[in-house]
């Protein structure tokens, strides 16, 4: 998923409508690489097809088939809109996945699995939906003992992020972004972190922003006149704004760790 720019918008039917059908456009709903989906996979043992992974908020499943194609592990991709769900179950059975990965709609902060049910729980950018630390200490329940956990999340570069970027991802709280807070927020959950690395420009712009500058320039024309409907767009395209504007003082980090 997107940014945590998402927390400062409405909550208003409408704009999850408008929010869903511009998302459900792109590949990835979030910035990421198969790249570094496989160098994240690599810092876990390897899994065969007795092994389990979670997918937390999958989206349409651009990392969930980066996953099927690089083991042989048995997947279930979790997200809580079901037309995403729709797209991923068709394109899984389009690559030839169907029997390796599950795809399921649920609630990644309600999840009725029980305890030690996975060998792996992965969560490519959408972890900020409940917040790094309720995840980590949530999520934890389902790994089975000396399991793995794989987060990506946004996180500060640099001191003194630019007010406007605070606004949009942090609602004004920079401390909560910096890497020291993430690790901070690993220990106290009492993870091992077995690796870290920033997701390369790549996955913000190629295979994220751009696709959705592309999206919202249709999104424009077919809703010309809506008001409500550009504010959404509008909304999005605030984000790629101060993200390009900014770029130096963010990003993604991976966070491999072992339960």
């Amino acid at each position: 998923m997107p940014a945590e720019g998402i927390n400062l918008m409405s909550t208003a039917d409408n704009f999850w409508k408008y929010f869903h059908e511009i998302f459900g456009e792109i590949p990835r709903q979030g910035p990421g690489t198969r790249e570094s989906t496989e160098r994240a996979l690599k810092r876990i043992p390897l899994l065969n097809r007795e092994n389990r992974i979670l997918d937390i908020g999958s989206g349409t499943g651009a990392q969930t088939f980066d996953l099927a194609g690089s083991t042989d592990a048995y997947i279930i991709a979790i997200d809580n809109h079901p037309p995403y769900i729709d797209k991923l179950v068709k394109r899984s059975k389009e690559l030839g996945f169907d029997k390796q990965i599950t795809a399921q709609v649920g609630d990644m902060a309600d999840l009725k699995f029980p305890d030690g049910s996975f060998d792996v729980v992965w969560s490519e950018g959408a972890i900020f939906i409940i917040g790094f630390a309720q995840g980590l200490s949530s999520w934890r329940r389902l790994l089975k003992p000396g399991g793995h956990m794989v987060i990506s999340e946004y996180c500060w570069f640099k001191e003194n992020p630019p007010k406007e970027l605070v606004e949009l991802h942090f609602d004004g709280c920079p401390e909560a972004g910096t890497v020291a807070a993430r690790k901070k927020d690993i220990d106290a959950q009492g993870y091992k972190l077995v690796d870290e690395f920033v997701l390369p420009a790549a996955g913000w712009w190629e295979n994220f922003y751009v696709p959705l500058g592309n999206v919202l320039e249709r999104f424009r024309k077919k809703y010309a006149g809506n008001a409500e409907a550009l504010e959404v767009a509008s909304r999005c395209q605030l984000e790629i704004d101060l993200c390009r504007k900014h770029a130096d003082f963010f990003g993604y980090v991976f966070f491999v760790l072992k339960s």
